[in-house]
């Protein structure tokens, strides 16, 4: 079984996804199989971080103590060039159908994917 190469979720500043050389399919939650086909080790690959957003939602509201200082601020689903759909944050004035890039900021104590239209 392949490990998981860092991304931002271990502190490192990048997107990684999987593509199964079996069958062409992708998936962005790291498994040991592809979700598709059940081929075992899909092959890590590093996104662009460029997207296009395909909903977002203002929170005004804080979910823990620890995000309140960043209030109000956006989560936005991005159809990535690659091909997977991932969630970030991005720019509170992002709209559907918006081209962007990802970049990595500070959020309640770690580096999140944000998104910025281009």
């Amino acid at each position: 079984m392949s490990e998981k190469p860092a991304d931002w979720t271990t502190g490192a500043e990048a997107i990684v996804y999987q593509r199964c050389a079996a069958c062409g399919a992708m998936q962005y939650f790291h498994r040991s199989f592809c979700a598709s086909c059940g081929s075992p080790d899909p092959e890590p690959k590093q996104a662009s971080g460029a997207g296009t957003v395909y909903a977002t939602s203002l929170v005004c509201r804080a979910a823990t103590p620890e995000t309140r200082a960043h209030v109000p601020y956006n989560i936005v689903l991005v159809d990535t060039e690659e091909g997977f759909r991932m969630m970030g944050h991005g720019d509170n004035e992002l709209a559907i159908g918006d081209k962007v890039t990802a970049r990595f900021v500070p959020f309640a104590g770690r580096s999140v994917p944000y998104f910025e239209k281009v």
